[in-house]
């Protein structure tokens, strides 16, 4: 009987990707996973309590690499928070690309789309907190009820954005995915200039001005 080898996360990983990719399913169970790729199944729950919690993983594995490689970067730390984020969605998709075959197993293997969506999980929770960490300008109002429902509302909003643009990526069909780098820029692009508000701060404070005279006259 061969002897049980000693295994990473890493390899784990590794091994499930091409086992999905192989056979276009996943295991049958972590048994029959470990007993295929000759490690002790106790070692697979050292790391995760499931097969989707590993997909989850994954995922967030790919967000981990983009900042990675965003914070090597001389330059992204002095960017502004548009691009900031448009660094980001180029490079978190340069990463898909380079595991395409996987991210759409993972996507499309359930019928039901937000079973599907259970592998993002991770991925959503780490998304939100780095719109957070980008300091993106909203209309303060002095109501702090209001500006914290606006800066959840800020987070939603780009994590929709974000599986929309996944969606789109998954579906296109053009060169070098040129369709998807042109939907980023522009949904992106679209996006901060609604949320400019330098317009909306002139409003507000025209607004205020309005009342304090009426109240005076009054």
């Amino acid at each position: 009987m061969a002897k049980k080898k000693i295994i990473t996360e890493e390899q784990i990983i590794d091994l499930y990707m091409d086992y999905v990719l192989e056979h276009d399913q996943q295991p049958k169970t972590v048994y029959a996973f470990a007993k295929a790729s000759n490690f002790e199944e106790q070692k697979f729950y050292e790391f995760f309590a499931s097969f989707q919690g590993l997909e989850a993983h994954i995922f967030k594995a790919f967000f981990d690499n983009t900042l990675k490689v965003l914070q090597v970067s001389e330059n992204y730390d002095s960017f502004d928070a548009r691009t900031k984020l448009l660094s980001f969605y180029f490079t978190f998709f340069e990463n898909l690309t380079a595991n395409r075959s996987f991210v759409l197993f993972a996507l499309n293997q359930h019928q039901n789309k937000l079973k599907n969506l259970k592998s993002l999980t991770k991925l959503r929770q780490e998304f939100l907190g780095y719109i957070s960490s980008l300091d993106i300008e909203t209309l303060e109002t002095k109501q702090e009820k209001i500006d914290k429902f606006q800066e959840k509302g800020l987070q939603e909003s780009a994590w929709v954005q974000l599986l929309i643009t996944l969606k789109f990526w998954m579906e296109d069909d053009s060169s070098g995915f040129e369709k998807t780098d042109i939907f980023i820029e522009k949904s992106i692009n679209t996006t901060f200039d609604f949320l400019d508000t330098a317009p909306l701060k002139s409003l507000f404070d025209l607004g205020k001005f309005l009342f304090k005279e009426k109240v005076q006259m009054k």
